[in-house]
């Protein structure tokens, strides 16, 4: 029996579960870090829509939400026949770590295939390190994949 294809990631970031969460629900915010536009409704059965590179949308409805702790939405890329929108998994914890930090822990399930998991792994690990760097008040720089239209 082989092992279900999964993408896992924790980082742990030196700011608040609050600061973090408004990172990834409030649309503003989540361009200082990822996308050239978004359009986030952050409430069950609400729009997970995000231009990822100036090319290419990711796009999902949420499934659950507990602010400041969870996040979990349906995501795939508008035009993909491997990947397209809703067809995978994204689920998002954030675990206190006191003083101040927080453990974010990400599992993206229902990818298709190794080579897609392998390329969602690498865009999370890219998108996250640029979220912690803003979480804690740094420029994380241009995104070198803004532009790109390749599929992950």
């Amino acid at each position: 029996m082989s092992e279900p294809l999964v993408v896992r990631r924790e980082t742990h970031v030196s700011a608040p579960p609050a600061a973090l969460f408004a990172l990834l629900t409030d649309p503003e915010k989540i361009l200082r870090w990822m996308g050239t536009e978004a359009q986030i409704e952050p409430q069950p059965g609400g729009l997970y829509l995000v231009n990822v590179t100036g090319t290419r949308f990711a796009r999902g409805s949420f499934r659950e939400v507990v602010p400041v702790h969870r996040l979990a939405y349906s995501f795939g890329w508008d035009g993909s026949e491997e990947v397209p929108p809703g067809s995978s998994l994204v689920e998002i914890d954030l675990i206190e770590e006191p003083p101040n930090g927080t453990l974010l822990r990400l599992t993206h399930t229902g990818l298709p295939t190794a080579e897609q998991c392998e390329g969602h792994a690498k865009g999370w690990a890219h998108y996250l390190d640029r979220l912690a760097e803003v979480a804690v008040g740094r420029d994380p720089g241009p995104d070198w994949w803004h532009g790109q239209d390749g599929q992950r």
